[in-house]
């Protein structure tokens, strides 16, 4: 079985693929603008019948990888490499629509978003194909890079080690502390439990000094990422409620051609 591969046959998105196809996004974008001019005039005005079901379309095909990560956090994900493999394809159309629906309005607020997406486009990028080099190297290199913790520090953790114990008892008997991690389930049916637990995993990430044992990007890449693509979400949906309902606004004087409930 190749590298790229998992036990049920599902090819992963392999670096080369992923860059691959990352050329042939942004060379679907650059096409796209230079024949603009010679579109027909709905597929050159921002806010079209025609435009505006593309950022619909993009919208939605934006919006899987965050359901890839309810379903890898309520334990649903079945195949995982695939449901990656789906964040990431489907991201990376769901930009082109994206940016092809803006019309390269960079003038205005939803600008804001359009760089939002480069900047997790290029994160996502990077810790797939730098930062996973990165942690490899971290945990198979021989240098002391995760020192032992002195005994203050071993007794600090044998009790917070207990404390794990004792909530998983209640929160999920037939786990092993070693390999448990909380997922949506736990949050639902044990909510106070769950938090709890969540704070000792803190605790004990701080007295390990995770972070500090490894350089600042690997530490940080990928807290960033999900941080920068959760204001995408956000900015995404006061763009919808905005252009829902503050339709005059957003027109600002022009006609409005998009579906509205409003023109405040």
């Amino acid at each position: 079985m190749s590298a790229h591969q998992t036990s049920d046959q599902t090819p992963d998105f392999s670096n080369r693929r992923l860059l691959q196809s990352v050329a042939v996004c942004v060379a679907l974008v650059v096409i796209w603008f230079l024949l603009r001019p010679w579109l027909p005039a709905p597929w050159r005005k921002p806010g079209s019948p025609e435009l505006y079901l593309l950022g619909v379309l993009g919208t939605l095909l934006l919006l899987m990888p965050l359901v890839f990560t309810v379903a890898k956090r309520s334990g649903q994900a079945a195949h995982p490499i695939f449901w990656f493999n789906a964040h990431v394809g489907c991201a990376l159309l769901g930009m082109v629509l994206i940016a092809i629906h803006s019309g390269l309005l960079l003038r205005r607020a939803p600008a804001l978003l359009l760089l939002n997406l480069l900047a997790v486009l290029g994160l996502g990028v990077w810790g797939r194909i730098r930062g996973a080099r990165l942690m490899a190297a971290t945990f198979a290199g021989a240098a002391p890079t995760f020192a032992a913790p002195d005994a203050a520090t071993r007794g600090r953790l044998q009790a917070l080690l207990r404390a794990k114990r004792m909530l998983l008892v209640q929160l999920a008997p037939q786990a092993s502390e070693a390999t448990f991690h909380l997922r949506a389930k736990h949050w639902l049916r044990s909510p106070r439990l769950a938090r709890d637990y969540a704070r000792l995993v803190q605790q004990e990430t701080r007295l390990l000094a995770r972070r500090q044992a490894v350089s600042a990007p690997q530490a940080w890449w990928r807290p960033l990422h999900i941080a920068l693509a959760m204001s995408f979400v956000l900015g995404l949906i006061i763009h919808v409620l905005v252009v829902t309902f503050f339709a005059g606004y957003v027109a600002a004087g022009e006609p409005i051609d998009w579906w509205h409930l409003r023109e405040w």
